[in-house]
Formats: C-alpha cells, sequence, structure tokens
C-alpha cells in the first residue's frame, strides 16, 4: 500500500494549495455560504481520496495494460493493424477520461442543451484514436516528430478559417481536457512499449511526443464536427449550478449516477483487456488479478473523483469567478496568476511525466526545472485568458495562432526529446484542477461581464493552458542546447540522453 500512500500525497499537493487559496479568498474578498464552503471541502476531500485511488488504480491496471498493448502492436509489424488497434485503444481510452467527462458536461450545460455532452464525448474520442494510430506509426517507422506536428497544426489552421468562435474556444479546450489522468499514464506506457519494442537510436526521443500527438486529436475532430453540423452563435449561460443546496444531499443525488457512468466507461477496456489476455497477453493468475484489481480501484476512484468535482468543488470555481468579476474586476489577471501557478504545481500528471524525463534522461534534464517552467508559463497563460474575457476586441486566435506557430518554429531549432516533451507537457498540464475548478472560474467570471459571451469567452482557458508550455519547455530546451554548446558538452548530453 506504499504506492496508495504516495499517490494521496500527490493528490494532496494538487488538491490542497486550491483549497487554501479559496478559503483565503472567502475570507478577504468573495464571502461565500457557509453550506457552499463546507461542500467544497467535502468536494475537496472526496477528490483527494477518489483521485488518488484512480492514479493507484491506474498505475496497477491501466499501464500495464497500455504496455502489454503496446509490445503487442509493435510485434504484429503490419502497419494496417497498428493503425486500426491505435484508433480503438486511443478511443476507448478517451471515452473514460474524467476530465473530458467533465468539459463535455460543461459545454452541454452552457449551451443550454444545444451541444449534446454525448456528441462532445464521442467526436473527441475519434480525434484522439485517430492521433494515436497515428503516432504509433510514426515510432514504427521513425519519422521526426516535428514535422508531422507541423503538418497536423497546419490542416488544424485551416479548419480553424471555418469554424465559429466558440467551437473553436471548445475544440481546443477539450484537447487540453483529454490528456488527464486517466488517458496520460495510458498513452505514455503505449508509447514507451511500442519505442522500447521497436529500439534503434531515437527510441528515448520516441517515449514521449504520443500525449501531444493525441491531444491534436480533438482539435480538428471538434472543428470537423462544427463544420459539418453549421452551429455557430450559441450564446450560452452559466446558471447550471445554482440549484444546489444542503450539504450532503448533492452528493447523495450524484452518487448512483456517477456510479453508473464510472462503471459505463471502464467496461470498454475492462472487455477489451480480456480479449487480448485470452488471444496474446496469456498473462498468470497473479498478474491478471493485478490488473483487475487495478481496473477495479480506477472504478472506485473515479466515480468518487467525479462525485466530488459535481457535487461541491466545481460550484465554487464558478461563484469565485462571478465575485470578483463583479465587485473586483481588475483583480481577475493577478488572481489567475496566482491560481495558474497552484494548479501546474498540483496536476497528478505532471509529476509522472516529469518523473519519466528525468529518468530517461539519466537526470540531466531536472524534474525541478521543468516544474518551475510550467509554473510561469501556466501562470501567464491564466492571466491572458482572464485579459481575454475582460476586453472583447481580445480574441482566442490572438494568442493560440501566434503560440502555435512560435512552438512549431522552436520545434526545429531544440534538441528533438524537448519538442516531445514540450507537447505531452501541454497535454499533462491541463489536468484533472484545470478542467474543473480553473474553467469554472473563467466561466463564471465571463457570465458576471456584461461584454463577454459564456460559450465564446468562458472557454478557452485549458485551451491556453495547454498552449504555453510547448513555447515554455521549448525555449528551456534553447537554453540546455547554449548551455551544452556545440563540441565535447554537447556529446556528453548526447550520451546521457542514449544511457
Amino acid at each position: 500500500m506504499g504506492i496508495l500512500a504516495r499517490k494521496f500525497t500527490e493528490v494532496s499537493y494538487s488538491v490542497l494549495p486550491i483549497t487554501v487559496l479559496v478559503i483565503i479568498l472567502h475570507f478577504t474578498l468573495i464571502p461565500i455560504e457557509t453550506e457552499m464552503l463546507a461542500r467544497f471541502i467535502i468536494g475537496a476531500i472526496l477528490v483527494i481520496i477518489g483521485l488518488g485511488i484512480f492514479l493507484f488504480g491506474a498505475e496497477i491496471g491501466i499501464v500495464p495494460i497500455g504496455n502489454l498493448m503496446g509490445e503487442t502492436i509493435a510485434k504484429t509489424n503490419n502497419s494496417y493493424l497498428v493503425g486500426i488497434l491505435g484508433f480503438i485503444l486511443g478511443f476507448l481510452i478517451t471515452v473514460a477520461e474524467p476530465d473530458l467527462q467533465i468539459l463535455a458536461r460543461q459545454v452541454n450545460m452552457a449551451s443550454g442543451g444545444i451541444i449534446s455532452d454525448l456528441l462532445i464525448l464521442i467526436v473527441v474520442s475519434i480525434g484522439v484514436g485517430i492521433m494515436v494510430g497515428i503516432g504509433l506509426l510514426r515510432i514504427l517507422y521513425e519519422k521526426p516528430l516535428n514535422r508531422l506536428l507541423t503538418l497536423v497544426y497546419f490542416i488544424i489552421f485551416l479548419l480553424g478559417i471555418f469554424t465559429s468562435q466558440e467551437f473553436l474556444a471548445i475544440s481546443v479546450d477539450a484537447s487540453g481536457a483529454t490528456t488527464g489522468a486517466m488517458t496520460t499514464p495510458f498513452i505514455l506506457a503505449l508509447g514507451y512499449g511500442v519505442s522500447q519494442l521497436k529500439g534503434g537510436k531515437t527510441s528515448e526521443e520516441d517515449s514521449f511526443g504520443m500525449v501531444g500527438l493525441a491531444s491534436a486529436g480533438p482539435i480538428f475532430a471538434v472543428m470537423a464536427m462544427s463544420i459539418i453540423s453549421g452551429l455557430k452563435d450559441i450564446a450560452g449561460t452559466a446558471e447550471a449550478f445554482v440549484p444546489n443546496t444542503g450539504i450532503l444531499q448533492p452528493y447523495f443525488h450524484a452518487f448512483p449516477k456517477f456510479l453508473k457512468e464510472s462503471l459505463l466507461t471502464l467496461f470498454p477496456l475492462f472487455v477489451l483487456f480480456m480479449v487480448f489476455d485470452k488471444a496474446k497477453f496469456k498473462l498468470n493468475k497473479k498478474h491478471k488479478h493485478a490488473v483487475l484489481k487495478g481496473l477495479l480501484y480506477t472504478f472506485i476512484g473515479l466515480t468518487l473523483f467525479l462525485v466530488g468535482v459535481n457535487a461541491g468543488f466545481m460550484e465554487v470555481g464558478r461563484v469565485m469567478g462571478q465575485g470578483i468579476a463583479k465587485d473586483y474586476f481588475w483583480l481577475l489577471p493577478v488572481i489567475g496568476f496566482f491560481l495558474g501557478m497552484v494548479v501546474v504545481l498540483a496536476e497528478p500528471a505532471v509529476y509522472v511525466l516529469t518523473e519519466q524525463v528525468e529518468d530517461v534522461t539519466a537526470g540531466h534534464i531536472k524534474k525541478k526545472a521543468i516544474l518551475a517552467t510550467l509554473s510561469i508559463g501556466i501562470a501567464f497563460a491564466v492571466v491572458f485568458s482572464m485579459m481575454r474575457i475582460m476586453i472583447p476586441s481580445l480574441k482566442l486566435w490572438h494568442f493560440l495562432l501566434p503560440g502555435f506557430a512560435f512552438a512549431a518554429f522552436l520545434s526545429y531549432r531544440v534538441p528533438p526529446i524537448f519538442v516531445g516533451i514540450a507537447y505531452d507537457s501541454g497535454g499533462v498540464a491541463s489536468g484533472p484542477m484545470t478542467a474543473t475548478f480553473v474553467l469554472a472560474f473563467a466561466q463564471g467570471a465571463a457570465n458576471a461581464i456584461p461584454t463577454a459571451n459564456v460559450m465564446v469567452d468562458g472557454f478557452g482557458v485549458i485551451a491556453m493552458v495547454a498552449m504555453m508550455p510547448l513555447v515554455a519547455i521549448q525555449i528551456l530546451g534553447l537554453i540546455y542546447k547554449m548551455k551544452a554548446g556545440e563540441d565535447g558538452q554537447s556529446q556528453s548530453y548526447e550520451e546521457a540522453q542514449s544511457s
């Protein structure tokens, strides 16, 4: 149970900074009702317990399945089979992602039911499935990651010209929300399994980049959906959290609903594992029992997490954002800065990635350096998001277009391993805390400001959080490259990479 204790510690670091920030704001700027504060604290406790159990289950259940699937796929040496299996795995693991379920529900509520949460879930999962299949083929054929990403984002740029503002925000938010607590460990494990079995000089570099590629899928999928459906000019409202009354009643009401949802999302992965085990894995009883136990823990944790978030945690973010926007308008960017700093230091998946970076590079790229860079980058991402809500003339594409273009330019100037780390960081930084509290905060602020539209300005903050690491981490890569120099030091860096 040492792993479980470690997960609870990681998640506590994730949730407690935001909890403390809310309590400080409650006693200083935005007092909230006693019942709501009590619900929030209960929700925070459930989020810690649920996410801790969930990550523990993912480590002993989801990650081994990902590794086994990756190795099995690599052994086939059949391009069509690799692509099809990659698509199926990407689709199934994304459907089970709690962050995406939360975002899909928020889109449904903010649009007044016009945009179905199930439609968002299916379309986004298809996009991820396509990109996971392409990502696995890239590893097998050893194609450069930067060229593939340039092509993908060029196609996204062309689609973006014909996409309405509200769907532009939703599409890039969906990108960040897909790479959360469920998908990140699985896709990292899948890519690692394929790259290690494939071997070769680029196996370390190929260990990264799969999450970044997967997060591009939802952008073009949602954009394509919006163009095909013709939906546009949707004016939304942020009134979803008002009805919650009482302290425990919302939890009792939410529990059976999310118990059923968690079962439905994990069932396809369970079936897929059982089929593959019978046909390919053929695990012994002990190993199989451990994986099934991991899936059970994942199910329990996912249920508690979703109940905690929806019954008590997220509504406070909405109320805080609304209250600050009404009474302390110009403080929004300042509070956004601190919120961005604590969110990134809090995301559990960030720690998963930074530990892998330190391990794969034999300690050459330090975990603390990645964390500090992400913290600064995402603090400014939330600041820019608040400014976009406050100033009507500022549009989401004013930030995203130059940001992604600059990231693409940098990808040809930094060591290849930093390209993969940067795009993976964009995915992991926009995890559970961003998909819940920060997005709700932004929607509350957008709802309180007359010139803002919740469907356009209330979404987009996850997009900003997902974009900034692409630039920040690659700038860190440039610094590493300059320090390494062109001669002996750079050779020792290459040796450290390959060790």
